[in-house]
């Protein structure tokens, strides 16, 4: 047995991994469970008040939103956050709860899973750079469910090869966590759970060809497994499909005013048109596949500099090792190259993390010394961003910063549905706004200048960069709180609730301030927005008619008490349509409550 597995080490060295792993990820990922303060507008929000509904109806088959079923997600990240709820109340925090924890929990089963093929320090080295790459904080910063699924995924394809290794003591551990994962994956984000892991064993297997067909069939039990993945996933899909009729249909297109159950829009508009870029109705982006490719050298920094070298290991399936480089080469290639043949989000590609981590991982184990390379060009990167730091503190030295952020910023409404889209709003005097988090991230970045400029050793040069990165996502962290009056509407909300009772009037879709929704518990009224997400099923015959125009917020607004939640950008118009009777009950962010009285 040779040194390294976890067999030889013992259990203390096993703790040793459990703890160093642990403790970085706790690090980075406890404190965003209280801060960015509040939820933000647009998904965040979403995600929480639709956990919230499912916990206050009961109804825990079909989220809803306003009144409205929202058909196109799994529904097992909004139990968690309803759990949560359960125990702890109904607060922002206890909506982050599980998604940290699961991202915890992803990062130290990505340790365990290096540890088994490579040894300790792989381990370590695996599960620190899941936890403190930049994509792991940018991808996992809001309420989606996809470093969930990239767990499960990550545990179904350890378990594939556990049980495909002839000297695997617990096969049944194993039988049952594989399924179990496929069919949890399913009630997370659908389909893609069963797709990738699917997929990526298949493509695995017929390269290896290490095990003979039927053996593989013996070892695996796929009848018995599907019966534990069914009883598992297929009630909820089951009920759904019942619960929101049609339940069969077929059509191939879909259009304003046309509704067509779950089933329809759930399996066909969800999947199969997603893919195909035919979804109705379009309310994403999608980036360029070159810049799909190429943005992992960002999403993975800082270590990213060891990459192409990374990949330049023996994949030949001859020991443990070998195999589980193959499956992670498998792995990845599958899941990008799936992704370019379809829609690309940069985070669609958050499940390939734990094979490029354990790819790093098991490179650098491998080296006494930190590659002279990578550290001259990180020194050089990081040396060239302090002295950016240095630069806006002394430029904005100068400059004022009275009222938020937002009077400091422009807008390219364009770039916001990217994960550093907000980063086009920023203005060098915006840059005063964020003093406090510049000098932290500044601190950490002369850690790394002046760390890497001193040690050689692999190890050292590993804890340098994971200690500049934690102070790095704490200062992101501080920029978000600072960000937090435009990112989020809870002091519109706060204004709400100290106001007398009135109707309320969302200006645009549900996403626009639906952390208001989320802070006050409250529905309202969608002037001009039906569109985006709760379009398809305001079509629904049982849909709450919760959609104005022009004119019937003009009527409303000559009667009863009314607010009306809007953006600057609005006033304007506003101001045409109903003229002067709009008095200004609270401002934030560049946005506003009003009321007609």
């Amino acid at each position: 047995m040779r040194p390294g597995y976890p067999g030889a080490g013992g259990s203390l060295h096993r703790l040793r991994v459990d703890i160093l792993v642990l403790l970085v990820s706790c690090c980075v990922f406890l404190p965003l469970v209280i801060s960015p303060p509040h939820l933000m507008d647009d998904v965040d929000a979403v995600q929480a008040q639709i956990a919230r509904n499912m916990l206050e109806s009961g109804d825990w088959v079909t989220a809803r939103l306003d009144g409205i079923a929202y058909l196109e997600k799994s529904p097992l990240i909004y139990w968690l956050m309803a759990g949560s709820y359960r125990v702890f109340g109904a607060h922002d925090w206890a909506a982050r709860l599980p998604l940290a924890l699961i991202n915890i929990a992803l990062c130290w089963v990505a340790a365990r899973f290096a540890m088994w093929a490579f040894g300790r320090r792989a381990g370590v080295y695996a599960g620190t750079i899941l936890a403190t790459c930049i994509g792991m904080f940018l991808f996992t910063r809001i309420l989606i469910p996809d470093a969930a699924l990239t767990l499960m995924i990550m545990v179904s394809l350890w378990s594939l090869l556990r049980l495909l290794d002839t000297g695997e003591a617990r096969p049944w551990l194993w039988f049952f966590l594989l399924y179990t994962s496929l069919a949890c994956g399913l009630l997370l984000k659908g389909l893609i759970a069963m797709v990738f892991p699917v997929g990526i064993g298949v493509v695995y297997l017929a390269i290896t060809r290490e095990v003979p067909l039927r053996e593989v069939w013996r070892r695996l039990r796929p009848l018995s497994g599907l019966a534990l993945l069914l009883v598992i996933a297929a009630p909820w899909h089951v009920l759904a499909t019942l619960r929101n009729p049609p339940y069969f249909d077929w059509t191939m297109h879909s259009g304003p005013g046309e509704y067509h159950g779950f089933f329809w829009f759930y399996f066909l508009n969800e999947h199969l048109f997603r893919f195909l870029n035919m979804r109705y109705p379009r309310d994403y982006n999608t980036v360029p596949r070159v810049w799909f490719w190429l943005l992992h050298f960002a999403w993975l920094f800082p270590w990213s500099v060891t990459l192409i070298g990374a990949f330049r290991q023996s994949y030949r399936p001859v020991s443990r090792a070998g195999r589980v480089r193959l499956m992670a080469l498998v792995w990845i290639l599958f899941v990008l190259l799936f992704f370019t043949l379809s829609t690309t989000q940069e985070y669609y590609s958050l499940p390939i993390y734990p094979a490029l981590a354990m790819l790093l991982g098991a490179d650098l184990a491998g080296r006494e010394r930190y590659p002279k390379a990578a550290r001259i060009v990180l020194t050089s990167v990081l040396g060239a961003c302090l002295g950016a730091i240095v630069f806006l503190l002394a430029w904005t030295a100068k400059y004022p910063t009275p009222g938020d952020i937002s009077v400091a910023l422009t807008q390219n409404p364009d770039l916001y549905t990217l994960s550093l889209g907000h980063m086009g709003d920023l203005t060098l005097r915006a840059f005063a706004y964020l003093r406090w988090p510049l000098v932290l991230a500044g601190c950490g970045l002369l850690v790394g200048v002046a760390g890497l400029g001193r040690v050689r050793k692999t190890g050292a040069a590993v804890a340098v960069l994971a200690v500049m990165m934690v102070a790095f996502v704490q200062a992101a962290r501080l920029a978000l709180v600072t960000f937090d009056p435009y990112l989020s509407s809870k002091n519109l909300a706060d204004a709400l609730m100290r106001s007398e009772p009135g109707v309320l009037i969302e200006g645009d879709a549900y996403y626009a301030f639906s952390s208001v929704f989320f802070y006050t518990n409250r529905t309202a009224l969608l002037w001009n927005g039906r569109s985006n997400n709760l379009e398809y099923g305001s079509y629904a015959p049982e849909a709450a008619r919760v959609f104005l125009d022009d004119a019937g917020l003009k009527e409303l607004w000559g009667g009863q008490r009314t607010y009306l939640l809007v953006y600057g950008t609005d006033m304007r118009h506003l101001e045409e349509l109903l003229g002067k009777g709009l008095h200004v009950i609270a401002a934030s962010g560049g946005n506003y409550l009003l009321c007609n009285r």
